[in-house]
Formats: C-alpha cells, structure tokens, sequence
C-alpha cells in the first residue's frame, strides 16, 4: 500500500522528524542525494561501468542542496561532474550551503547561464535538482527555455542524454500534478524526466494529470523517516485515512473479493455460505428497446464479479430483445418507478441504474425509488446503489434534488462530462489551484456518498476525505479501455462486488473494482471491446496471488 502525501505533508513529516532529535536535516540530504545516485544507477546499470558524465543544475533551496550530495556521490565514483546553480549561492538553506561548500573542496560551482551549459561537453546524465516539492508558480522563462525538452538538442549529437529529476521535473505542482501558467492561453513548456526519484513516499502530483507522463519512471528512497509503512488507517481492506490519500494497488482487490472467487479462499472459509443468496442480489435496470446493451453489460460484469444471482430489471416491450441475450442473468419487466418498489424484496443487496436507462423525470423516479430502498428482516445491511450515466445525467438540473436522497451505501460513477453537470463549480476548467483529489473530496461532501470520478487517474473519495488515487499509466496504460461501454462495466462491477454478505468496506470495494477493471483490460490487450471485460474477469482472478 502506498500514500500519496501533498508536498505540506511531506514538509510536516520531516519537520517532526528533525524536531525529534533522531535525524538532522543535514542527514536527511546526505541520504537523499546518495539514494538518488542508487537509484539511477540501478535504472540504468550501464553507467555502473566506465567513464560518464553528469551536468546537475541546482536550485537556490534544499532541492538543490541534493543535487550538490549527487554531485560529491558521482566524483567519488570517478564521474566527471559539472554543476551549476540557479540562485544567489549566499543565499542558500543552511543545509544547502553546507552541501555545496562541501561539493566546492572537489568541484566549481558555475552560475546558471544558458549558453554556458550547452557550451559544456555533453553530458550522459543530466540532473535537474532545481525546484522539488512545494512550487506552485511558473518557472522563470530562462530556466524553463534551459529545462525544456527540446533544448537538449543544443549538445551536439551522440548517446542519450538521461534526465533525472530529483523529486519532481521542475515546473511540476506535485500536488495537482499540473504546471502553474502565468497565462492560461500560454503553452506550458514541457519539462520531462526519463526517472525522477521521490523520498519517502509518492506524492499526489506523481500519479494524478500529467504527472505521470512528466516524471517518467518514479522510484521512491527511503530515508529513514518513521512513518515510511501505511498508517493504522490506510491499512489494506480499511476504510482511507481521511488525511491522506492513497493509491489503489492489487492487495486491495485481494482483501475485497468474495470469497468464492479468489485463490486465497479456502474450504473453511467457505463452509455454510453455498447458497446463492449468501453472494448477493444485484439487480441492474435497463432501457427500453435497442437500448438494453448497456445494462446488459453490466448485469454480466456484476455476475462475474461474484453476485449469486443478477436480474435485469426492464420496460415489458424490450423483454423480448433482452430474453435474445441473457441466460444465467434472469430477466424481468419493471414499468415504471411503482412496479420497482412492488419487485423490491429485503433479499437485493445492490442495484445498479443508469447505463442505457434513458433521461428524465422517469429515471428521476427509479433513482428515489432505489436509493429509499432499506434492508429486510433478511437483508443483512442497506443495498449498496451505484448511480452511473443517465441516472446522473437526470439530476443536471438539479443535483441537489438527488444529493438529498444519497446516502453512505450509495456510488457515483461519473466521466467528467457528467462529474461538470452535477458538480459544475467544480469542474475541470474551474477547479483553479484545486487538485483532483481535493475536488471529488469536496464532491463526495456535498453528495454524502462515495464518489468516482473517472479518467486515466481515477480518484475515489467519500465523505469525511478519505481518497484513494488509481493510475493508468506507465505499465498499467490502457488506453483500448476508452471505448464505449467501458464504464457501464465498471458500474456492473462494483455493484457485483459490494453485493455479497462477506463484501467489506464500500469504498475498499470500489477501489477493488477499478483495479480489477484496469487489469482486465490490460490482460485482454488490444482490440478490447466493452462485452470483453466480463469475460476476462476470471482469467484475472486466477493470476491473484494467494
């Protein structure tokens, strides 16, 4: 389990630390700037071997202090080393400084000059120690023009030259994962790393917007800072620490699974729970005539995803077109809003509306009906109720009317289409300085329930600030899982997995399933189509770990 800290809590960790007395900052840049070196050479095991060259540009804080440890670390190991420092060198944190008189006994530091850094050789390392955590403005025009991508072709042609940020590529707010514009019309400059290594933990900013495709490969070093394990509260299969976000990673689907379908369930475990009620009644309403693919995905997904049974609830004139397709999920006719309370038993433990419902003050009346919805005397908690699609697109004129009928057993599933019509202060071209994480945080607030805003970097938050951050990228890119569809599986999938007597924590369930719903994806590959995804779900089960 990993968090995901914001550069204030990072700051805060180190504080204490030093306060406590068991390390000095001192120590802490020595192990940083000495880890970095580890790191890189463990990345990229050829330069273990001969001569190399490095050209590490400093910044006028503690991030620079780094890059001069990095400095003293690379000429112990017979490197040639160019350093050269952004800032005023009087002007230095006491721990910099010392880092940098130290670099001066082996090394020149040169002023920071464009045309004299390309006038040096051509490096085969080039360490941006510039600015880490904590910047949120743009960077100076001549550092940006020198840090830019394509500027590493003012060197003369030859090998690779490796880029390795320290903390973060400078220009990067590591806690939204964005570059602060001086302009908004203004073209960002794009600084980028081959490898950037992060101390102690990985920040927001490293897995959310264009973070990930900045930072390159991200290795986190340990520096000796207590707290390095998760807290009590992030631990696997607990509710999130409502401080501290955290990423979604397989330990959690492992610990959210029904038991029946993960290799780790053994036959103990598993005595007395055969019927198929004791998995879960999911039922899932579809739309009318041609427009009942939708949920018939996700009635599949939530089957495969461990319900004992699924039924699709859907208008009595598209009973035929549904009975074409569906075999083990069952199939019933449900008018309108009356006839889903009168089918409504005390034995349905999720209900999943929206793909392919339709809009409208229709699908208006099945949400209120679903979400009033309460357990029996044979039902062992509320129904959990995933809300995706049209049955958010109903509310967009007015979100507060269903905000009012959510509840804590309740799931929001929006693209950021509909994420702006139900929450449009929030959306994307308004949320400012505001991270993803802090928006679907302030949105599940107002919604009182779990909220699941979809993208490349799926952040799930629940009211009180628990937040949890799923990343697509790097190996776990899957960029054939945009297609139509998709998300109706996903909604499927959640409902499937919450549904049984032994699903735990809602939101660990709904961590679990955008992790099972990337990963399927992944191991489908290419070509992959909406219908595949509950499908390859069993393969992904099988490669679990026990």
């Amino acid at each position: 389990m990993a968090e995901l800290l914001t550069s204030a809590q990072m700051r805060a960790i180190e504080q204490a630390e030093i306060e406590s007395g068991t390390v000095s900052g001192l120590q802490l840049m020595e192990r940083a700037g000495r880890g970095a070196v580890e790191a890189a050479l463990a990345h990229w095991p050829e330069l273990r071997q001969g001569a190399h060259r490095a050209l590490i540009l400093c910044g006028p804080g503690n991030n620079g202090g780094d890059g001069f440890v990095i400095g003293r670390r690379l000429r112990d190991l017979g490197w040639d080393v160019d350093v050269f420092l952004y800032g005023d060198a009087s002007k230095l944190p006491p721990d910099a400084q010392a880092n940098h008189d130290l670099w001066q006994t082996m090394g020149s530091v040169s002023p920071f000059e464009p045309t004299e850094i390309w006038g040096r050789d051509r490096p085969d390392v080039f360490v941006d120690a510039v600015f880490g955590t904590g910047l949120t403005r743009p960077l100076p025009q001549d550092l940006a023009m020198v840090l830019e991508d394509r500027m590493m072709g003012n060197w003369p042609r030859g090998s690779m030259i490796r880029r390795l940020a320290i903390d973060c590529p400078s220009g990067l707010n590591l806690d939204t994962g964005m570059i602060p514009n001086a302009q908004q019309d203004e073209k960002p400059r794009v600084n980028s790393a081959h490898l950037t290594v992060s101390f102690h933990a990985l920040k927001a900013g490293h897995k959310l917007a264009l973070g990930p495709q900045l930072c390159g490969v991200v290795k986190v070093v340990d520096i000796g800072l207590r707290g390095d394990g998760p807290s009590e509260r992030a631990m696997i299969g607990t509710a999130p620490d409502p401080e501290r976000a955290r990423l979604v990673a397989p330990d959690f689907a492992h610990t959210s699974l029904p038991l029946r379908i993960w290799p780790g369930a053994t036959v103990a475990k598993l005595r007395g729970q055969g019927h198929k009620y004791d998995y879960g009644h999911v039922m899932v309403l579809a739309g009318g005539p041609g427009r009942g693919g939708a949920g018939r995905m996700a009635a599949r997904a939530a089957l495969r995803a461990g319900a004992g049974l699924v039924t699709v609830l859907c208008p009595p004139e598209a009973l035929p077109e549904n009975a074409c397709h569906l075999d083990a999920v069952m199939l019933r006719a449900c008018g309108d809003a009356d006839a889903f309370r009168q089918i409504l038993d005390d034995r349905v433990t999720a209900l999943c509306l929206g793909p392919g419902l339709g809009t409208g003050p229709d699908t208006c009346d099945l949400v209120a009906a679903a979400l009033a919805h309460r357990r029996g005397d044979r039902g062992w908690r509320d129904p959990a109720v995933v809300l995706d699609a049209d049955a958010l697109t109903s509310f967009q004129d007015d979100p507060d009317a269903l905000f009012a009928l959510t509840h804590p057993r309740t799931v929001l599933t929006p693209h950021e289409g509909e994420f702006a019509r139900l929450f449009p202060d929030l959306a994307q071209s308004e949320r400012g300085d505001w991270s993803k994480i802090d928006v679907v945080r302030a949105a599940a607030d107002r919604a009182g329930c779990i909220v699941l805003l979809k993208g490349e970097d799926t952040v799930i938050a629940q009211p009180g600030g628990g937040a949890s951050v799923h990343s697509a990228t790097g190996d776990r890119a899957v960029p054939w899982l945009a297609t139509a569809g998709a998300g109706d599986v996903l909604a499927g999938l959640i409902a499937g997995l919450a549904a049984p007597e032994t699903a735990p924590d809602l939101f660990c369930v709904t961590e679990a399933a955008v992790w099972l719903h990337c990963e399927a994806a992944r191991q489908f590959g290419p070509g992959l189509i909406a219908e595949d995804l509950p499908d390859i779900l069993p393969k992904v089960f099988l490669t679990l770990a026990a």
